[in-house]
């Protein structure tokens, strides 16, 4: 194969992203409260890392590539605080 990885390590990668599959639905399958959703947050950010660095070609990438990939992340940090700032500053009625 060209750019892409041997075969090996395509299936690897697979296998990886198999078992964050299974680990979501594993995951979906009990009531964690409140860290229902910090924990589906954090499997699915995994598969993406995955995805990134493997697929998108991230891993082979020079530093400036990798700010342009990572300061939408930090965008995003920002709107999650923010959003989280304004939920904690609100009285409950």
């Amino acid at each position: 194969m060209d750019n892409h990885g041997s075969y090996k390590s395509l299936i690897n990668i697979w296998l990886l992203l198999m078992f964050f599959t299974v680990t979501t639905v594993g995951a979906a399958q009990f009531d964690f409260g409140a860290w229902n959703v910090p924990i589906a947050l954090i499997i699915a950010s995994f598969k993406a890392g995955v995805v990134a660095l493997h697929f998108m070609h991230l891993k082979h990438e020079d530093s400036m590539t990798w700010v342009f990939a990572t300061y939408p992340l930090f965008l995003l940090f920002l709107l999650i605080a923010f959003t989280a700032t304004d939920m904690f500053t609100r009285v409950a009625n």
